[in-house]
Formats: C-alpha cells, sequence, structure tokens
C-alpha cells in the first residue's frame, strides 16, 4: 500500500533536517488566500487539540485559591493564588518571564476580569489570556488537553506557523497531527480548502516539504 502524500513530505522533511544538538520541532506553514483579515470575524484563534501531542512538554498555570489551587497543584506547572496574582502583576519583569515560559494559563473563573486588568497587557498580545474553570472544578482533564493542544492564531498575515510535532516522532504521528489541524482550520475558514493556498511541513531549521 502507497504511503499517504502528507506522510511522505513529513518523512522526506525529516529526512531533509541535519542532526542538531537539541531536539527541533516539525512545523506546519500555511498560507491562506481570499481572507480578508482585516475583518475580526475571519481571523482564526483556536486551541487545536493534537492526536500525538507536540511531542515537548507544554507547561500550564492555574491561577485560582481554596479547592481548584489544592487539585492543580499536582497536575498543572504552576499555581498562582488569588492573594500572589496582586504582587505578580506589580512585578511587569516576572509577569512577562512566566507568561513567556508558559504555553496556556488557567483562571478561576470569578478571577478573569480581575487577571484581565492586572495581567492583560502582559497576557493579552501573546495570545495567553487564561480560559475559565468554574470554582472548585478539577484541572485534570483540561490541563491532559491542553497539554495535547497548539494555538492558532492568524493576526492579520495570511501565513502563520503552528507546532505539530517533534523530529523524535514518528512521520506517521505528525502527519495525523497536521491532518487534524487543517481540517480544524478548514471548518473555520468561509470556504473551506479553497481559503487555503499552500501549507508546508519543515523542522524549525530545515528545507520544507510542500502537503497542498
Amino acid at each position: 500500500m502507497a504511503e499517504k502524500p502528507t506522510v511522505m513530505a513529513v518523512q522526506k522533511a525529516l529526512d531533509g533536517a541535519k542532526k542538531r544538538n537539541f531536539t527541533e520541532s516539525v512545523e506546519l506553514a500555511i498560507n491562506l488566500k481570499d481572507v480578508d483579515l482585516t475583518i475580526p470575524k475571519n481571523r482564526i484563534q483556536e486551541d487545536i487539540i493534537l492526536p500525538y501531542g507536540r511531542g515537548k512538554k507544554v507547561r500550564i498555570c492555574v491561577i485560582g485559591g481554596g479547592e481548584l489551587a489544592f487539585k492543580a497543584k499536582d497536575v498543572a506547572d504552576l499555581v498562582i493564588t488569588p492573594e500572589e496574582l496582586g504582587a505578580l502583576a506589580d512585578d511587569k519583569k516576572q509577569a512577562k518571564k512566566i507568561a513567556n515560559s508558559t504555553d496556556y494559563f488557567i483562571a478561576e473563573a470569578p478571577l478573569m476580569a480581575v487577571v484581565g486588568k492586572r495581567l492583560g497587557t502582559v497576557l493579552g498580545p501573546r495570545g495567553k489570556m487564561p480560559k475559565p474553570i468554574p470554582t472548585g472544578a478539577d484541572p485534570t482533564g483540561m490541563i491532559e488537553n491542553l497539554r495535547r493542544s497548539v494555538s492558532v492564531r492568524t493576526k492579520d498575515r495570511k501565513t502563520f506557523h503552528a507546532p505539530v510535532g517533534t523530529v523524535t516522532m514518528p512521520a506517521e504521528e505528525v502527519a495525523e497531527n497536521i491532518e487534524a489541524l487543517l481540517k480544524r482550520v478548514e471548518v473555520r475558514l468561509e470556504k473551506g480548502k479553497m481559503n487555503i493556498a499552500s501549507a508546508y511541513v519543515k523542522t524549525s531549521m530545515g528545507p520544507s516539504e510542500r502537503i497542498i
């Protein structure tokens, strides 16, 4: 049975990548056409769960107190209590450091407005505003999903990139991640696949291979 074109393109990209002394990511580049991204409703900002995850650690921070903080301490990478929030917001350098090193933020629903007011200028431009969770809820399931997710943001440019794995993952798994991501993006586009001009897969520093 012939290999699927996506698997072949991924394998070619992996084979063409030089050996590095770090684990390179595999990225998908998507070029859109006939889409006016100056119109906010046409932009895409979505967290997409990849079937095989990113292949590397995804850091999650939970902002909350009481029962939520207690349940989060064993499953999140960082827990910020309401008491610690004010001090962090006043220390812009530390706030930026945490924002840059954290992939996703989850906040107790009643704290969302406070987080937006105090940390919005740091988290907003990075596309990392928290996802709300009910008070006292168990964040385990949400965190597990986010660890396998990737954020896709088009902003105002017709070309955007998303990590879909690493060079240590089998080509078949990376290809399935790519197909899942493309499917979700197509759903968000007015003309679906017709709005995608092209898509390429590449390692962080390697040559690209065309998929579409």
